[in-house]
Order: C-alpha cells, then sequence, then structure tokens
C-alpha cells in the first residue's frame, strides 16, 4: 500500500472544458501516435497545461504540433501550429513559452508573433532521445528538462539535464532513468523529483551545493501500464502526480505518504498538471485521451479539499 495512517482523502476532478470538435482531427496520422500510440488515429493528444498572468491556460497537442490558448471563458485558440511536437510547457516573464519538443529539443514560442525558434537542440553534436518535460526557476535562471525517448526498465537511459538560460551551459544530472518525465524543484532549490513513468514511480534526488545530485531514491512507487506522468509541488510540499493510465492524482505528503486521490470523471489518460496561481488553491489536470481539461479546487494549506 501507498499510504501509512489512514486511507487517502478521495474526490472527483470535473470537467473544466473540453477541446472542440472543430478542433479534433480526423483520420491523421502522425508518427508520434505511430511510435507511442500503436498507430492509432489520434484527434488530439493534450498535454503541458501551464496559465500566465491573465487566466489563459495554454496547452499542447503532440502529435500535430499544436499549441492552444484557453481564455478564462473557456474560448480555444490555436496558437500556433508548427512542424515539432511540443510536449512540457512553461511561461516565462517576459510571455515568451518554453517546449519541451519530443522531435525538435528545447524551443521557445512568442505566442504574439505566433513563431517559434530553437534554443537547445542537441548535446555536444548528438540528438537528444525525445524531450518530455520541463521545469523553470523562479528567477527564470535555470531550465531543468527531463530526456525521455522509448526508454524503459528495459533500456534505462533517459536523462536529466539542467540548462542555464544565460551562460548556455548545459549539465547531465542523471542519464539512467527509465522513462524520465514530469520534473519539478522545491523552492529552495534543494530537491529534484522525476516521475520515471516505466518505473512506477517519482524518483526524489538531493541537489548538492554544486548543482550535482546525491543519494537518489524513490519517493513513491505506483503501479498500473503506464505510470507517472506530469507532477507539481504546493506550498506546503505536497507532490501532485497525474498518473497517465489509472485516470487518477495521487498526492504525497512531503514525507511519501499518499493523502489524496483526485479521480478524473473524464477518461483515465490523465497526463499533467498545473496550478493556476501562486496559492495553488486550482489545479487543472489534462485528460489527454478525451481532450479534457479538468479541474479541482484545493486548500494547500490544509487538510481537506474543497469541493468543486
Amino acid at each position: 500500500m501507498f499510504f501509512l495512517n489512514q486511507e487517502p482523502q478521495r474526490s472527483d476532478a470535473q470537467v473544466w472544458t473540453t477541446m472542440p470538435d472543430h478542433l479534433r482531427l480526423r483520420d491523421t496520422d502522425s508518427d508520434w501516435a505511430k511510435a507511442n500510440k500503436g498507430g492509432e488515429h489520434l484527434h488530439s493528444f493534450i498535454e503541458g497545461p501551464v496559465m500566465d498572468g491573465k487566466g489563459n491556460l495554454y496547452v499542447t497537442d503532440i502529435p500535430y504540433g499544436r499549441i492552444f490558448r484557453i481564455s478564462a471563458q473557456k474560448d480555444w485558440e490555436l496558437v500556433i501550429q508548427y512542424d515539432g511536437e511540443p510536449n512540457g510547457l512553461k511561461i516565462l516573464s517576459d510571455g515568451s513559452l518554453l517546449i519541451a519538443d519530443y522531435r525538435r529539443g528545447l524551443l521557445r514560442c512568442d505566442p504574439v508573433a505566433r513563431v517559434v525558434e530553437p534554443l537547445l537542440a542537441r548535446r555536444n553534436a548528438q540528438s537528444f532521445k525525445g524531450l518530455n518535460d520541463l521545469y523553470v526557476t523562479r528567477d527564470e535562471s535555470q531550465v531543468y528538462f527531463t530526456d525521455q525517448g522509448q526508454t524503459g526498465l528495459h533500456d534505462p537511459t533517459g536523462a536529466v539535464y539542467r540548462y542555464e538560460l544565460k551562460t548556455g551551459r548545459l549539465d547531465c544530472l542523471m542519464n539512467n532513468v527509465p522513462s524520465p518525465n514530469g520534473i519539478v524543484i522545491d523552492e529552495e532549490r534543494s530537491v529534484l523529483f522525476v516521475a520515471a513513468t516505466r518505473d512506477n514511480a517519482v524518483w526524489r534526488a538531493p541537489l548538492l551545493a554544486d548543482g550535482t545530485v546525491s543519494k537518489t531514491g524513490r519517493f513513491c512507487s505506483l503501479f498500473g501500464t503506464s505510470g507517472p506522468d506530469g507532477i507539481a509541488l504546493d506550498q506546503q510540499g505536497r507532490l501532485y502526480v497525474a498518473h497517465a493510465s489509472l485516470g487518477r492524482v495521487f498526492v504525497f505528503e512531503s514525507n511519501g505518504e499518499c493523502s489524496r486521490i483526485l479521480r478524473s470523471v473524464a477518461g483515465s489518460t490523465v497526463t499533467n498538471l498545473c496550478f493556476t496561481n501562486a496559492r495553488c488553491d486550482t489545479l487543472l489536470i489534462t485528460e489527454s485521451a478525451t481532450g479534457t481539461v479538468l479541474y479541482a479546487a484545493v486548500d494547500a494549506a490544509s487538510d481537506h479539499f474543497q469541493q468543486p
């Protein structure tokens, strides 16, 4: 069992918005779907939710190279479609978007000019396996990102990198992760969490003063045909883990105890999540198979969920 003292609290994450029919692609092939979804004809596969300061939510559509902006009124707008496979997404203070692109590496997008430009395509002239997700430090000096590709327990060579935005320095922190996915750092930059999807676990790595990692271990272990995907930390140090085959968000206290479980009322492919503000009182969650964004109101300063 993954809890210690009592049964986790349970509640449902409700539907916030669903992709409109006119944006769903029909009978369309994609190389990403052939490799990752058994060649299924996907209408979309949304990921990478992140909210700007104006209440707009941005999401990616991996197989078709699309980035959407969803207004507070829940209107969907195509920001850009380009030749890539965007997954993780973060917003910088200047309004630009950083993209972890499975095929093209680390990119920057200007959502006003609607252009995408490369930021980091290779390491030492060698292509990445396939970027998945990223985390930007509060001062925007560093980007941590995962390089997943097709790694797993059969090939535990996925990597975690740190990139210095000002100097261009790139450091490999791990190169033995079976399918590294979601990534987050605590506010003190003392601990790194990585979702190791095919290990069905979240790894916890203390960060030393020189920036290297030490004594990495499994913070929590889960189960299912897929595994942990996107992750986020709230103000109390609780870790929120989206599980890509169980249709759940598991909430772990700082000691690793599972205290809460949020259930998707849409599909079971719960891939990523973000808080809508610094108070961490509302969670938005992507359910990729149905093209749905879910929400749950939470009280990050207490021990209880608020009902949506």
